[in-house]
C-alpha cells in the first residue's frame, strides 16, 4: 500500500509551502516537479532506521537541489522484481499518479539496476533517479573547487557508464553544469561508451596530478606550526555552523543536506593563546556510493592527517545513533576507526542541544560529565563552545609540534633559543644565509616561541596557508 507523507501530499498546501516552492525558482527557469518513492522491504529492511525517517531524509536530499516535491510515498515490498523493482500493478498505479501530478522526475530512494531504471523510465515516460544518482546530482551542484568538480565528474561518469539511456532534453533548461538534469552532463550521458571511457581516463589522469599536488601540500602542513583539527559528521549535523561560530567565518551553512562539499580550513586561537587549524569537511550519509567515496578519497584523507577529530552529531535527530554508525562506517573505509582511535584524539560533539527537550538535555549533559571527550553544544547559540575549545587546549598540552622554519641571518637568537628549549633535528644554512631548521617543540615551548618570535611563526603559517589553497 502506498503511503502519502502528509507534509508533501497533493491537497491543502499551505501558503508557506507555496512560498517555499516559489523560493526554489532558479534563474527564472521552471522548477522540476518531483515524486519521491521509498521502496521498503518488509523483510531485510535497515533495522537502525524507520521508514518514515528514511523517507524524510530522501525528501531532504531532493530539496537540496530545489525540486518541487509533489508527494513522497513509502512503497512496501514483499520481494524485489528484477525488471522493475516494483510489481506491475504498483508501476501502473504510480504511472497514473505521475501523469495526474504532471511530474517530470521520480526519485527512487534505493539502488536501481540499469535495467530497472530504463524500464521504469519507459513505463512512466519521465526521468528516474535512484539514491546514488540523486547524491551525485547534489554533489555536482555543490562542488566549487576544480578538484571537487573533477571528483564529482569522475564519480558521475563511472556511475553512468553502464546507464547509457535516452536523453531527456526537456530537462536541459533546468540547470547547467555537471549533473543529471541538464547542461554538459546531458551530452556526456549521450556519448557512446568509448568516448565516455576516454573521458574517464582523462579525468583519472587529472585527479592523479591533483593528488600529487595535495600530497605536496600535505607535507607542508605536517611541518606547519599548528596542529590540524578536523570536523566530521553526518550531513546537516551542524559542522559548518560550528565552524563559523568558532572561526567567525561565513562558510555556507544552511539547513540542507550536503550544504558543504569542498573542505575549508581556518586558523583559530584557543583560550590558552595556542593556535590550531580547523578543517570543515563534507558530511556523510547512509548508503554513500562506494565509487563516490573513492573519488573523494584524496579530500577525505585530510581527516587522516588531523591531530584531533571532532565528530559532530545532531543529537536532536531521532536517528542520531544510526547516523553515528554511518559516519563510523565511512571513516573506517578510509582507515580511521573511531572505536580504536587513540584516546584523547577524538571528541564527540553532541550538537543542536537547543532543540532537545528538558529530559533529553539533562540525560546528554550527564553523559558529558562522565566522559571528558563528550561535549554538549549548540553551534547556533554558542552553548558549550567555550568548553569545547578548552578541551582542545587540554588535549594539546604536552603534545609535540614538529616545525620546519626558515630563519633569516639577523634572527640568530631564535636558532639559539630553539637549541636550548627544543629538539633540533636538523639545522642547515642555504646559499642565501637562511637557516632551515627542523625542530620539535612541546606545547608550552611552542607558545613561548610564538610570543618571542611571532614573525618567524607567521612566516611558517603563511607557507602553510599557501599550500592549503
Amino acid at each position: 500500500m502506498t503511503t502519502d507523507h502528509p507534509k508533501w501530499g497533493d491537497v491543502n498546501r499551505t501558503e508557506s509551502e507555496k512560498h517555499s516552492r516559489a523560493a526554489f525558482q532558479v534563474d527564472d527557469q521552471p522548477v522540476t516537479k518531483a515524486l519521491v518513492l521509498l521502496p521498503w522491504l518488509k523483510r531485510g529492511a535497515d533495522q537502525r532506521r524507520s521508514a518514515a525517517e528514511r523517507l524524510e531524509e530522501a525528501v531532504g536530499l531532493a530539496a537540496a537541489i530545489h525540486l518541487d516535491i509533489q508527494s513522497a510515498d513509502i512503497i512496501p515490498l514483499v520481494a524485489i522484481k528484477p525488471a522493475t523493482l516494483l510489481g506491475s500493478g504498483k508501476v501502473e498505479e504510480l504511472g497514473a499518479k505521475i501523469k495526474k501530478q504532471q511530474v517530470d522526475l521520480v526519485i527512487v530512494d534505493g539502488q536501481l539496476s540499469p535495467v530497472q531504471q530504463r524500464n521504469l523510465e519507459r513505463a512512466w515516460k519521465v526521468k528516474v533517479l535512484d539514491r546514488t544518482g540523486l547524491i551525485l546530482e547534489i554533489f555536482g551542484e555543490r562542488a566549487r573547487t576544480r578538484e571537487g568538480r573533477l571528483q564529482v565528474e569522475l564519480a558521475h561518469l563511472t556511475y553512468q557508464k553502464s546507464r547509457l539511456v535516452r536523453s531527456w532534453t526537456h530537462l536541459e533548461r533546468q540547470r547547467g553544469g555537471v549533473g543529471f538534469l541538464g547542461g554538459p552532463g546531458e551530452t556526456q550521458i549521450e556519448a557512446d561508451r568509448r568516448a565516455l571511457q576516454d573521458k574517464i581516463n582523462r579525468l583519472e589522469r587529472d585527479i592523479g596530478k591533483v593528488k600529487k599536488t595535495r600530497e605536496l601540500h600535505r607535507k607542508t602542513r605536517r611541518s606547519a606550526p599548528y596542529p590540524v583539527v578536523a570536523l566530521v559528521g553526518y550531513t546537516n549535523a551542524g559542522k559548518s555552523t560550528l565552524f563559523n561560530r568558532v572561526t567567525e567565518s561565513d562558510v555556507f551553512a544552511k539547513d540542507l543536506l550536503f550544504a558543504t562539499l569542498d573542505p575549508t580550513m581556518r586558523a583559530i586561537e584557543l583560550p590558552s593563546g595556542r593556535k590550531v587549524i580547523l578543517s570543515d569537511t563534507v558530511g556523510f550519509i547512509s548508503d554513500l556510493p562506494t565509487h563516490l567515496i573513492a573519488s573523494f578519497r584524496a579530500t577525505l584523507e585530510e581527516v587522516l592527517e588531523a591531530e584531533i577529530i571532532l565528530h559532530v552529531r545532531d543529537v536532536a535527530h531521532d536517528e542520531t545513533e544510526a547516523q553515528k554508525a554511518d559516519v563510523a562506517d565511512v571513516l573506517k573505509s578510509l582507515g580511521v576507526d573511531l572505536e580504536t582511535r587513540d584516546e584523547g584524539k577524538l571528541i564527540e560533539v553532541l550538537n543542536k542541544s537547543d532543540l532537545l527537550d528538558e529530559d533529553a538535555a539533562e540525560a546528554y549533559a550527564e553523559l558529558a560529565t562522565r566522559d571528558d571527550n563528550i561535549i554538549l553544544t549548540s553551534a547556533l547559540n554558542g552553548a558549550g563552545v567555550e568548553e569545547l575549545l578548552s578541551r582542545l587546549d587540554d588535549l594539546l598540552d604536552g603534545d609535540t609540534t614538529s616545525l620546519h622554519l626558515a630563519i633569516e641571518p639577523q634572527d640568530g637568537e631564535a636558532i639559539a633559543w630553539l637549541h636550548r628549549h627544543g629538539n633540533v633535528r636538523q639545522s642547515e644554512p642555504d646559499d642565501d644565509g637562511i637557516t632551515h631548521v627542523d625542530v620539535d617543540l612541546g606545547g608550552p615551548e611552542m607558545g613561548r616561541f610564538e610570543k618571542k618570535f611571532p614573525l618567524i611563526v607567521r612566516g611558517a603559517l603563511a607557507e602553510f596557508a599557501d599550500a592549503a589553497e
